[in-house]
């Protein structure tokens, strides 16, 4: 049993002073947290409940008439957010996301803000504690037991030999995809991080996931609504429900025909290809452009067929985004 003390945050303000102190941890839904501390990857001595706090739940629309967004509290449910009729009406691919994410009763108590920072299923990294293998998100410096073991669903772009692990966040997929921005509150004020450059692999920081400072409170995310747009949501995965993707691909189409996809579980970021302009939407124009966006992938001994189905994925959600059946 971990000895630790619980406080309820009666603001966000509170929240990010109560962040300050090193062995602080926030707590929302849970879903995230409490399987750390189950495995012993989180000891944290202070651990302030955030879920009281309406300040941060909602779905409205926000922004001045010429440039109109979609504001997601953080924590708003993935269940709530799949359902919502702003978010089916302007963000399809989120919708669709949030609802092929885990199960429905831990989609009721899941939020946004905690399934972006969600760690790696990596089954090297969630062992629990002591850990009997090495694995440098859990003992840097020791090694990445996956990097010659079991990768099939490891990494294909942004790995390096410290380690081959995925994001596998489902919606922060469809958000790289959307163009969205998350809303963060710190000690030095309000900033935002563009959703593409949130999270970060090993090629570009190491062993760092994500831009959030330790002291820093996601309070929620902004999705750009423009024209009508056409979006999908494919994930690839061995049974259809509670499982987490193999691959999967997030896709906008808008009405010029410009598209932009971004892939899932296939490093440590959703992967944003590079927009498609002028290309047919048919699957023979888009299977070689979309290879051509994955040139830079880099597969590991057992991993291979992740390119291919990577592809396809990508190919599939275009399709569908842009009403090609």
């Amino acid at each position: 049993m971990i000895d630790f003390s619980y406080a309820k945050a009666d603001s966000g303000a509170a929240a990010v002073g109560a962040l300050a102190d090193d062995h602080a941890a926030v707590i929302a839904g849970g879903t995230e947290l409490l399987n750390w501390m189950r495995l012993g990857i989180a000891a944290p001595e202070r651990v302030v409940d955030i879920g009281g706090l309406d300040e941060l739940r909602g779905i409205s629309r926000v922004g001045s008439p010429d440039r109109p967004a979609l504001r997601v509290g953080a924590l708003t449910t993935l269940n709530e957010i799949g359902e919502h009729p702003l978010v089916l009406a302007h963000a399809g691919a989120l919708a669709s996301a949030c609802l092929q994410a885990a199960s429905a009763q831990i989609r009721n108590r899941a939020t946004l803000g905690g399934n972006v920072l969600q760690r790696t299923r990596c089954a090297y990294f969630r062992a629990e504690e002591p850990v009997p293998w090495p694995c440098n998100r859990r003992a840097p410096g020791s090694g990445c037991a996956a990097r010659e073991g079991l990768h099939e669903r490891h990494a294909i772009f942004g790995w390096t030999e410290a380690c081959v692990a995925v994001q596998p966040s489902d919606p922060a997929v469809a958000l790289a995809a959307l163009d969205a921005v998350v809303d963060v509150a710190g000690p030095a004020g309000p900033r935002t991080i563009p959703m593409t450059e949130f999270h970060l692999t090993p090629q570009e920081a190491g062993l760092q996931e994500h831009r959030l400072e330790p002291d820093e409170l996601i309070v929620g995310y902004r999705i750009p609504v423009g024209e009508p747009d056409g979006q999908a949501y494919v994930k690839i995965r061995e049974r259809a429900s509670y499982e987490y993707a193999i691959v999967s691909a997030a896709a906008v189409v808008r009405r010029d025909g410009a598209a932009r996809v971004a892939l899932g579980s296939v490093a440590g970021k959703p992967w944003r290809l590079p927009d498609i302009v002028g290309v047919p939407l048919t699957r023979e124009a888009l299977l070689p452009v979309v290879e051509q966006g994955m040139a830079d992938a880099t597969p590991l001994p057992r991993n291979a067929f992740k390119v291919t189905m990577a592809r396809n994925a990508a190919v599939r959600a275009l399709l569908t985004a842009g009403g090609v059946r």
